[in-house]
C-alpha cells in the first residue's frame, strides 16, 4: 500500500501501511483479541460511543475500534479519493 491515510470516522484518520486487517467483531476470537488488547492498553476506542461495527489491526498490535463497517472501510482504501 501506498503511504496513505484512511478516515475511520468521526474525524479519525488511521495510515494505511499500518493497516494488517480489517474484520468484523462478532466471532469469538475476535473479542478474544480485543480483550488482551484492552489488557495490554493496545486498544484504542474511535467509536465516540457508538456501536463497535468494525475492528482494525496494525502491524504495531494495536486494535482500533471503529464505529463502521468493515465494507465501507475497505472501500475508503479502494477508493484513491478517500485516502487523505
Amino acid at each position: 500500500m501506498s503511504l496513505g491515510f484512511i478516515n475511520i470516522g468521526y474525524g479519525n484518520i488511521v495510515a494505511t501501511d499500518k493497516i494488517i486487517s480489517i474484520v468484523n467483531p462478532e466471532s469469538a476470537p475476535i473479542k478474544r483479541l480485543i480483550n488482551d488488547a484492552r489488557e495490554r492498553e493496545y486498544l484504542i476506542d474511535a467509536t465516540h460511543g457508538r456501536k463497535t461495527r468494525g475492528v482494525i489491526v496494525t502491524n504495531s498490535n494495536h486494535v482500533i475500534l471503529s464505529a463502521l463497517q468493515p465494507e465501507t472501510m475497505v472501500q475508503r482504501l479502494a477508493n484513491k479519493e478517500e485516502v487523505l
